[in-house]
Parts: C-alpha cells; structure tokens; sequence
C-alpha cells in the first residue's frame, strides 16, 4: 500500500492533484487544506496517502500531514461518513478545530461541511467525543477540552473525575453533557454521579 508520496506537481485542481513520481502520474483526491499547501507546478510535493481499495477502482486520498491522514481515518469509521464527507470535514475544519467542535458539541460548526446534515453532526459528536484524547491536531498543542459549562460544581465535577483517572477531555465532555441534560443547578453528587454513568463503558 502507498503510505506517501513525493514527487513533481504535474496540476493542481479542485478536489485533488496530479503528482508525477519518477514518470507515474498519480491521480490523488485531497481536502481544499492540503491542495493549498501544495506549492505550485512543477515543483516539488509532499501528500501522506490512504489507499482506498473497492471492487471498481484503487483511489488515493492525499492529506498534508499525518495528523490529517489519521483524523480522515477516524471519521471515515463512522456510519454515513464516505470518503467524500471526511474530505469535506478535513476542508472545513482543521484537526484542532474538529477537535474543539466535537468536544463542545458544536454541531453547527460540523454542518458547515458538504454533506454534513444535523443528524451526522450529532452522529459525529456522540461517538467521537470519548474517542479523540489522543488524536493529533497537526500542532505541539493537546486536543483542545471543551469549556466547562456553568462553572462551579461542574468544574468540582471535573476534578473528582480527574482524580478518579479519568482524561480531562473526557470528564469535561461527561460533565458538560450532564449539566446540559439536567441543568445547571445540579448538585455536585449528582453531577458526578451522572457523569459516571456517561462514561462507563456501553
């Protein structure tokens, strides 16, 4: 399987690129973000690839850096999300900013992408929020935690998660989860309580 390639910008065009390794002219499909990296023909290009291989044709999705490859591979394991939506997803948000949509459950910011109706976005949150601690952002800095909604006892909640072991982008998503479903004036116990019950294993 091709994992890389670098080689001479034969054309760049919306949707992908043309790159010609060592005479091969290969045909690869890219998100907006990694076709704008590209420096322009007939230099040289670098595109991380994901080999896509179907009964009806081999197709390479290129991506400007790992951190990209990886988060295209994440989403393209998510029911309803095709080759084609995990580009659109990659065109509209970065890895950090996908990162800091789910973990806020920012639906809206999701649906900006072709494709993406209010039902995947929430798809996309709920089962992505626990599953992207350790994903790479394309940047030193660690997946962004969401804001903890309302402040005071969640914030207490946060900390009694985190001292029971739990990751902080896990018990903020837990707890901000919580306090939307049950209110603000929740009381502490309770919060925990609930949170507990999210992110016991299904």
């Amino acid at each position: 399987m091709i994992g890389k390639l670098t080689g001479r910008l034969d054309s760049v065009h919306e949707g992908g690129c043309i790159l010609d390794v060592n005479g091969v002219g290969y045909l690869v499909a890219a998100s907006s973000r990694a076709v704008a990296a590209l420096p322009q023909p007939p230099a040289l290009g670098t595109l991380w690839i994901e080999t896509v291989v179907r009964e009806d044709a081999i197709t390479l999705y290129g991506f400007a850096d790992a951190a990209e490859r990886d988060w295209y591979r994440l989403l393209t394991g998510i029911q309803g999300v095709g080759p084609k939506v995990a580009l659109a997803l990659l065109s509209t948000l970065s890895p950090a900013d996908l990162a800091g949509a789910i973990l806020a459950g920012d639906r809206g910011s999701l649906s900006r992408a072709p494709g993406v109706g209010a039902k995947l976005a929430v798809r996309l949150v709920s089962e992505l929020r626990d599953r992207i601690g350790g994903m790479p952002t394309g940047s030193s800095l660690p997946v962004p935690a969401a804001p903890v909604a309302g402040g005071g006892a969640a914030a207490d909640a946060v900390s009694a998660l985190l001292n029971l072991g739990w990751k902080r982008p896990e018990a903020v998503a837990a707890v901000n989860r919580v306090t939307e479903r049950i209110g603000e004036g929740a009381a502490l116990g309770e919060l925990i309580r609930e949170s507990l019950k999210e992110l016991a294993p299904r």
